[in-house]
């Protein structure tokens, strides 16, 4: 028998990470305590402290959750990790995580002490209804959305300051100390303050850090809701370190390997206070048809990923604009310099060269990596009034590039007829624009002016984002893709029942396509009900976002579509640039391979840069909302024409025809009758007169308030029976 041997090294304990105890839950399928995990691993006392943290992880990120007696999995015990967004009427949404998965709905008893933006864990309460929501109950905060708050101080008490949120959908004050004694407040002010512990159910603690300014200065509101959305207004050392090593100009050694294509006339066309430069175009003539060349800035050449500046980038997702200022996705040695396609020097880009038919369709793409020089920076008015509207004065100043600007024009209209044929969906609903005067002051909002300029562009790069999106996809490689989903079925069908009541023209389709709904759209151009169709369609479309799976473009009516075109300004595509260098690499057989994106790291990057979207998005409303209040604000008593815009059962909302402003009419204030809402067919009809109002129905009324607070406008009617219909006549 042999003999044992002394001092025999024991066996080592497997390596420890989450990822072993998620798989032991979900393997086990059934709550455990700390103890039976340990027990199941097989471990060793002296690792129960390591089982103990991972543990505490795993809650807080919301993967297990801490029950009585032990711990759960959350995904098996119907619980959720996602965003909360709660609307002013105080319910709430969770956007979960993984995008795959529906929102969730919160009622406004079941949010607890979670604030607008938190991430939380939402427990699901049964199964959804048909055409609703599921319904939760927040459990546990995982992080709060905003470690900071700006808030409006509202009075001195003692040494302490009262202070309110600015942020209408945070409904509670805080009594706050000054970090700083030096900090001279009076109320109206804007602060940043840290919030303390929580005092009773309306009141928290805090402590004010900083000074923003008078509420009423545009630059203060700009802050506040960069603050709100915790938009990151500096760079970090490290990217700013490395933006800075980068050179003014590309050298000689970076223009080896790549297309000479200085020659070829390229412009640049954007607006006239655009800074960045990220695409240029040129059009060619063909025997028979012609050649689309669309040059992208060549950001990926100089942000590798994994770098102080690509991580920077990610984590923002996108640059954001605002009425005065805009918070880039790059630094501006980037963004405005080095990959700014600005004219007369060599720039460094990725090119798509599609080749099409008479008709405009692509019949071939080529993909390469080029210099160029744009021989041309254009506006979208400076190509209205030389092309469009031919004036001679205009045609003059850029009489070198008018005839390839004719060109290019005569095929963005060949191209925009194919996407309109096939169902591509175009609302005509007027975006706002802010003008201000020489003193920083609002002194207009007004209809953004768009014209065929700025159609031109648009064709250009859709028709590059879907051959880059065709190529990956033949090529067999991956791609993250611009998806968007189809629209709501039932506010669809609504809206065919509600039109076909009046219009016997109109009939529900047996399958309602994008082709459909622009047929729809084409049908009511010009007429009374051609407002409503807009706003209505765009209240059905579901929200466009990324995904490594391709799921279609709804609204564009495109089977194959990723973003390629801004790599300046999105961090989709400097990750889509990336995955097509990867492709030109492999078809020229280059020894060099750059690295493909695992299919998770590219759903974890479709989620955070979709989600990051989504607050640009917010953000961009929000303000909009706070400058037209401000605007507003001494227009009180004054009369304004406008239309019905969105009916609810507590009152209608009406748009404002001179300025782009919208704002309530509350059911309390009309005291004509009662008013009952036919959600079916979208209108408030009195229950005595039979009076009526509809969306798109014209109105006169007169602004009553203005709540900067709540960023609301309440208005009333200037006169009822002018205003209003007989019901008969929108229901026959």
């Amino acid at each position: 028998m042999p003999k044992k041997k002394r001092n025999q090294p024991r066996p080592s304990t497997p390596p420890l990470y989450a990822g072993v105890i998620l798989k032991l839950f979900k393997e086990v399928q059934r709550p455990m305590s700390r103890a039976e995990v340990i027990r199941q691993l097989r471990l060793k006392k002296r690792d129960k402290h390591i089982i103990k943290d991972l543990l505490k992880d795993l809650v807080r990120q919301g993967k297990l959750i801490r029950i009585r007696r032990g711990y759960g999995l959350a995904e098996s015990m119907h619980c959720i990790t996602g965003r909360l967004e709660i609307q002013r009427q105080g319910f709430g949404f969770v956007i979960p995580e993984d995008s795959r998965r529906k929102d969730v709905f919160i009622n406004q008893r079941d949010i607890g002490e979670a604030w607008h933006g938190d991430s939380v864990v939402v427990s699901v309460l049964g199964e959804p209804k048909k055409g609703r929501n599921a319904e939760g109950r927040i459990v546990r905060i995982l992080e709060r959305g905003r470690k900071t708050l700006p808030a409006k101080v509202i009075k001195k008490m003692g040494d302490e300051w009262l202070c309110r949120p600015s942020d209408p959908k945070l409904a509670f004050g805080i009594i706050c100390t000054l970090k700083e004694e030096s900090l001279e407040l009076k109320p109206g002010d804007i602060v940043i303050c840290v919030p303390g512990e929580k005092m009773d159910p309306t009141m928290w603690q805090g402590e004010i850090t900083e000074l923003l300014g008078s509420e009423v200065d545009i630059a203060v509101q700009e802050a506040l809701v960069k603050s709100n959305h915790n938009i990151r207004t500096r760079f970090p050392s490290g990217s700013e370190s490395q933006a800075e090593g980068l050179p003014c100009e590309p050298s000689e050694k970076d223009f080896v390997g790549r297309r000479d294509l200085t020659e070829k006339q390229f412009v640049t066309i954007d607006g006239a206070t655009a800074r960045d430069f990220d695409d240029a175009v040129l059009v060619e003539r063909l025997d028979k048809g012609y050649r689309l060349w669309v040059a992208i800035a060549d950001v990926a050449h100089y942000v590798a990923e994994g770098t102080p500046l690509d991580k920077e980038a990610l984590e923002r997702g996108n640059s954001y604009y605002f009425p005065r200022s805009v918070v880039p996705m790059f630094p501006e040695r980037l963004s405005n310099g080095l990959c700014s396609l600005n004219p007369d020097v060599k720039r460094l880009t990725m090119v798509v060269c599609m080749d099409t038919d008479e008709s405009g369709r692509t019949r071939s793409a080529s993909f390469c990596q080029a210099v160029i020089k744009s021989h041309a920076r254009l506006t979208y008015t400076q190509v209205k009034q030389a092309i469009l509207d031919r004036d001679e004065d205009a045609r003059r100043k850029i009489e070198p590039v008018v005839p390839m600007l004719e060109l290019a024009e005569e095929l963005a209209r060949k191209i925009n007829k194919l996407r309109s044929q096939r169902g591509s969906l175009d609302f005509d609903l007027p975006e706002p624009e802010v003008f201000f005067d020489a003193a920083g002051e609002v002194s207009e909002i007004r209809p953004k002016q768009r014209s065929f300029a700025n159609q031109l562009i648009e064709e250009f790069m859709v028709a590059a984002n879907e051959a880059v999106a065709h190529h990956l996809i033949e090529r067999g490689l991956p791609c993250l893709f611009r998806i968007h989903p189809h629209a709501d079925e039932g506010k669809l069908q609504n809206l065919f029942r509600m039109l076909s009541r009046t219009d016997k023209s109109v009939v529900m389709p047996k399958e309602i396509t994008p082709k459909k709904l622009q047929m729809l759209v084409a049908s009511m151009r010009g007429t009374d009900k051609e407002y409503v169709v807009n706003r209505m369609l765009l209240r059905s479309m579901k929200q466009a976002k990324y995904s490594p799976e391709n799921e279609g473009h709804f609204g564009l009516a495109s089977e194959e579509y990723a973003h390629f075109t801004s790599p300046i300004r999105r961090y989709a595509d400097l990750v889509v640039h990336r995955l097509l260098k990867t492709a030109i690499s492999l078809d020229s057989d280059s020894a060099v391979k750059i690295p493909i994106s695992g299919q998770k790291k590219l759903q974890n990057i479709a989620n955070h840069i979709s989600s990051r979207e989504r607050i640009a998005m917010d953000a961009e409303r929000e303000i909009l909302k706070r400058v037209t209040v401000l605007f507003m604000r001494d227009k009180v008593g004054q009369s304004f024409n406008g239309v019905v815009s969105h009916i609810t059962d507590f009152g209608f909302y009406v748009e404002l025809k001179d300025v782009m402003a919208e704002g309530l009419i509350r059911l309390s204030s009309m005291d004509d009758d009662y008013y009952t809402y036919w959600s079916q067919r979208e209108i408030l009809v009195g229950e005595r007169s039979g009076r009526a109002f509809a969306l798109g129905q014209p109105v006169e009324v007169v602004l009553d308030e203005v709540h900067l607070e709540r960023l609301e406008l309440n208005f009333s009617l200037k006169s009822v029976e002018a205003a209003a219909v007989d019901y008969k006549d929108l229901i026959e």
